[in-house]
């Protein structure tokens, strides 16, 4: 799943999906993996699972990422929005 990350925002959450990718806002400042580690949480309630099951494959120190979701227990409804590459 592509993500761009919006860190040290007002509050945290899924703002929707820009160029293909979810964007999610975090107020968690990008600093030692804190907004890192807040998109996770944030993706891992979305599709109700375990953080442990939300990994970052890409971009750990830039903006644009990449994140595996392995066993989704459910796929929310703005994910039909996204343009998924093979």
């Amino acid at each position: 799943m592509q993500v761009r990350a919006l860190p040290r925002g007002s509050r945290s959450g899924i703002e929707g999906v820009r160029d293909g990718r979810l964007l999610i806002k975090t107020t968690a400042a990008p600093v030692d993996g804190k907004a890192n580690r807040d998109l996770i949480r944030q993706l891992a309630r979305e599709f109700k699972v375990p953080p442990s099951h939300v990994e970052l494959a890409s971009g750990a120190l830039k903006r644009n990422k990449t994140f595996r979701i392995s066993n989704p227990a459910v796929l929310p409804g703005w994910l039909a929005e996204l343009r998924l590459k093979p």
